[in-house]
């Protein structure tokens, strides 16, 4: 290689960064990815204190990268390489048979799992009324047949029986129920969350664990409202070249009255919020996404009322547990501080479920609230 090329191949590197550097310069900031469905970093404040405990160069690294010019391009080239290096997975996901996009699930810490389930058992002290208690597997456990070979990822079969057998709360086994069903579409392909088909499954495994018997599913009639879903492991896996979600519905909406507390005052609610099939949050289509509180009320009266504590899993089983409860009263305690023990008395709630997906429960730093 002559030396003029070398340094017609250093003129043309520098170019292309300086380039690079004036393009993200002059191109205005954004304040949101609507592809990574997250808010960007902002220019970071300069203070002597920030530069002396290294902030402001951490801040300063996370916005340049945010803001590097053609960063979708940038993220997606670096999936592709890993998958053409032979790599199985990107930013923690394997891409799995099927074109499915599978988080994989890190081994929790066991001494907070247990500390968490301590909350629970307060709760359980604190009420008069059964406390029922259900771990959501994710598809790294119930899917394990197609993430690639060798591909590591926590025993969350092992987690929920050591948490299971020393609780004084009544279980639900979700994970049986699913694994029953694992050749169908019972979670996402580029989602976290379980899909309709799915969240029917858990509703399945919840009321026979409160022995009630649940609708049949040929009672329902599958409707597709989107075949344009992209979730959150698309967002953040850097992979882009997997075919969109379907989001399949079959709970109608007529016949239940929803109400919602999303700035912490009761406003009517719904069960599908149809602007939402035209935005990148596509979930959110289910009762609207993140509140503190949703009250669902159904068309059967004399059936009992039911307390879930929950996160973003029953957004999509809520619609099939309104079929089966006069009430369902949906509590978040990422946005929600009230007592839950006031609350099941003065609304005269007559069973508890608290459902969370296996990864929340591990680091949801709320639970404490369990006990109040």
């Amino acid at each position: 290689m002559s030396k003029k090329f070398n340094i017609f191949l250093s003129a043309l590197f520098c170019c292309f960064l300086g380039g690079m550097f004036l393009l993200s310069v002059l191109i205005p900031d954004k304040d949101f990815s609507p592809l990574e469905n997250r808010y960007l970093q902002k220019a970071p404040a300069f203070s002597l204190h920030a530069l002396h405990y290294g902030d402001f160069v951490d801040e300063a690294e996370k916005y340049t990268a945010d803001h590097i010019v053609g960063r979708d391009f940038w993220v997606a080239l670096k999936a592709w390489c890993e998958r053409l290096s032979g790599k199985p997975e990107n930013n923690g996901t394997y891409l799995a048979a099927g074109d499915a996009l599978i988080n994989r699930l890190d081994a929790p810490d066991m001494d907070a799992l247990y500390k968490n389930m301590a909350y629970l058992d307060k709760l359980v002290d604190n009420v008069d009324v059964p406390v029922h208690f259900g771990l959501i597997p994710s598809a790294a456990h119930i899917w394990a047949d197609r993430l690639p070979a060798g591909a590591p990822t926590a025993d969350e079969q092992a987690i929920i029986n050591a948490l299971y057998g020393g609780t004084d709360a009544l279980t639900v086994d979700l994970s049986s129920v699913l694994a029953e069903h694992a050749g169908e579409d019972i979670y996402y392909r580029t989602d976290h969350h379980w899909t309709s088909l799915g969240a029917y499954y858990g509703y399945v495994a919840l009321m026979d664990a409160l022995g009630l018997p649940p609708v049949s599913l040929s009672d329902y009639e599958k409707t597709t409202v989107s075949k344009e879903f992209y979730g959150t492991i698309f967002s953040s896996s850097g992979v882009r070249w997997v075919a969109p979600d379907v989001i399949d519905i079959y709970v109608p909406e007529a016949g239940a009255e929803v109400s919602s507390w999303f700035t912490g005052k009761e406003e009517p609610g719904e069960l599908y919020v149809e602007k939402f099939l035209g935005e990148k949050d596509k979930y959110s289509y289910f009762l609207g996404g993140n509140q503190p509180l949703c009250v669902i009320k159904g068309q059967n009266a004399d059936a009992p009322k039911l307390l879930v504590v929950r996160d973003s899993y029953a957004d999509s089983l809520a619609p099939f547990l309104s079929e089966s409860f006069s009430e369902v009263h949906l509590f978040d305690l990422r946005y929600n501080r009230s007592s839950l023990s006031s609350y099941i008395e003065e609304n005269g709630i007559d069973q508890v479920a608290v459902l969370y997906s296996i990864s929340n429960f591990a680091t949801d730093g709320n639970l404490f609230l369990l006990g109040r």
